[in-house]
């Protein structure tokens, strides 16, 4: 099956309001930029986004959140760097957020895309974080019951792609990518080189291509870090 998309903009036609997303990246590493920023261009609204972190300066998910299109934020890390946009916006009560431990937004990712419901963790134990949930004591240790996480799509990074979806990363972009691509019901890859099918040696293939839904090339992408040292704003200054 060939999963080629001609470009962004096609690739999140079908994302509509109140869906909710995952969105790969660590920071700006295995960020999809031209996917978030076509995204933004669409102007769905209401999205409950799941990403590591709530963005920064005025570009990729920050974007988003400036542009009104975010309800809810999903994330472990709401401050970064210049997490200003985010910052104001929770402030004033126009954003909700649900803080989740780095490592168990990791693991409710994983367990939303292997099938398993729920798991127990002994992170967060005795705090707010913890509040209203089951807890279980196991072998002498209380352990706090979390639930797998979701999404309607995901929108993810990746170096090379074939028409049939299968994925390789760079480095650590691969960060949360591979299992985003796993837990939403339909993940659309952005990727650097587009290749013909077999052009990926099998044994070096991270996500194999039934997880993935559709395929876009973008062979120069943007990086997040360095359009926020050039202060870039999207929509107003990006192209």
């Amino acid at each position: 099956m060939d999963k080629r998309i001609d470009s962004p903009a096609e690739a999140v036609r079908r994302i509509s309001d109140g869906a909710t997303v995952m969105i790969g990246g660590f920071g700006g590493s295995g960020a999809p930029i031209e996917l978030i920023h076509a995204l933004i261009d669409r102007r769905p609204k209401d999205l409950t986004v799941i990403n590591n972190n709530a963005g920064n300066g005025h570009v990729g998910i920050a974007a988003m959140i400036e542009q009104g299109i975010v309800r809810k934020m999903v994330c472990s890390f709401p401050r970064s760097a210049d997490p200003r946009v985010f910052t104001e916006l929770y402030l004033a009560g126009r954003i909700e957020l649900e803080l989740v431990p780095q490592g168990t937004l990791a693991e409710r990712i994983r367990a939303g895309g292997a099938g398993i419901p729920a798991f127990y963790t002994p992170t967060s134990v005795g705090t707010e974080l913890a509040a209203g949930k089951p807890v279980e004591t196991f072998d002498g240790r209380t352990y706090v019951r979390e639930r797998w996480l979701k999404a309607d799509y995901a929108l993810i990074k990746a170096e090379l792609g074939d028409p049939m979806g299968n994925l390789t990363y760079r480095m650590a972009a691969r960060n949360f990518n591979p299992i985003m691509a796993m837990a939403a019901a339909h993940t659309i890859a952005q990727v650097s080189h587009l290749v013909p099918a077999g052009g990926i040696d099998p044994e070096q293939v991270i996500t194999p291509g039934i997880f993935v839904d559709s395929v876009v090339e973008v062979s120069d992408p943007r990086q997040e870090e360095v359009l926020n040292r050039q202060g870039a704003a999207y929509p107003e200054a990006v192209a």
